[in-house]
């Protein structure tokens, strides 16, 4: 147990200044090279910048932003999809975002009813650029994700390996689980639609700006789809599957993604602010502690920087 000496004992003639330089050689004497190493440390764990996560306020539940499959489908993507009633034969032929391997490819005989048999029959190339191909192509086994394609696809199969793949492909402010982990059920849709834009061969008919616009439209891009028609029973599917899940704004990803931008400028200038605070703070803390350590230096030497007014008039 450590002893303190008599003359560090409070007495009614001591100082304050003698009972706090007291207690500084004390914790000189334990520890004092141990914690200012550990305070030098703190502080500089401290002024290291951490990555910046937008907080997304306007997290809402699939039931509050859409009224039904028709309105997620239409509205998620701005008016890159129209939904058709597919119950209702007179509706019109529609695509649908999944099918499954031992068929074949059902999107091919609507677009055969939509744009006739010469362009069903001579769809070879992709029309959109992304991570797209210029032309269809068989794929081999290592299309698992999006297998349905694998004999026709416009995707390869690296740019599609897994649904983290997909979710990520597209940068910050893109991924579909932006409010929080989403149900395995409602995922999956994403994945196959996903999966439709990346590899479906008929998508490219429906890409918004052709090769005509592009001197001439501020806009003009080569991967954005305009009205491409989807059953409504798959969105209605969709729907059912994402109830109660949570996703961002007012539903649409690339009001979103305009979000996520705005809302990761305001952190930055906030993180700048915390920064230049907690330096300054350190900084203070870091000289409070190098001051201490040469008072109890100088008190120790018997050269003390604040002597009482006896010793002054003695020396």
């Amino acid at each position: 147990e450590e002893v303190v000496e008599p003359s560090c004992l409070p007495t009614t003639t001591t100082s304050h200044r003698i009972i706090l330089l007291c207690v500084l050689d004390r914790a000189l004497d334990l520890k004092m090279k141990f914690a200012s190493s550990t305070l030098l440390a703190v502080v500089a764990a401290t002024l290291t910048p951490t990555a910046v996560v937008a907080w997304e306020e306007t997290c809402t539940q699939f039931k509050e932003i859409y009224a039904d499959g028709t309105e997620l489908c239409e509205k998620m993507w701005a008016d890159s999809f129209v939904v058709v009633d597919d119950s209702n034969s007179s509706a019109g032929a529609a695509y649908t975002m999944w099918f499954f391997d031992m068929m074949a490819n059902p999107n091919e005989d609507v677009t055969r009813a939509l744009h006739g048999n010469d362009v069903a029959d001579n769809l070879d190339q992709c029309h959109l650029n992304y991570f797209h191909k210029e032309t269809p192509s068989p794929e081999d086994e290592a299309m698992t994700e999006c297998h349905p394609w694998k004999q026709k696809s416009c995707c390869n199969s690296q740019t599609v390996p897994s649904p983290q793949a997909l979710n990520e492909a597209y940068g910050e402010g893109y991924q579909w689980d932006r409010c929080g982990p989403m149900t395995q059920a409602c995922q999956r849709f994403f994945v196959m639609e996903a999966c439709l834009y990346e590899c479906e061969p008929a998508a490219g008919l429906y890409r918004k700006y052709n090769d005509s616009q592009k001197d001439v439209h501020p806009d003009y891009n080569e991967w954005q789809l305009h009205k491409m028609p989807i059953q409504k029973s798959f969105c209605d599917s969709w729907y059912t599957a994402c109830y109660n899940d949570y996703f961002c704004g007012k539903g649409d990803f690339f009001e979103c993604k305009a979000f996520y931008e705005e809302q990761k400028d305001d952190d930055d200038d906030k993180n700048v602010g915390l920064i230049v605070g907690v330096s300054v703070a350190g900084v203070v803390a870091v000289i409070g502690c190098l001051c201490a350590i040469y008072l109890i230096s100088k008190e120790r030497s018997g050269k003390p920087v604040f002597a009482p007014p006896e010793q002054a008039v003695s020396t």
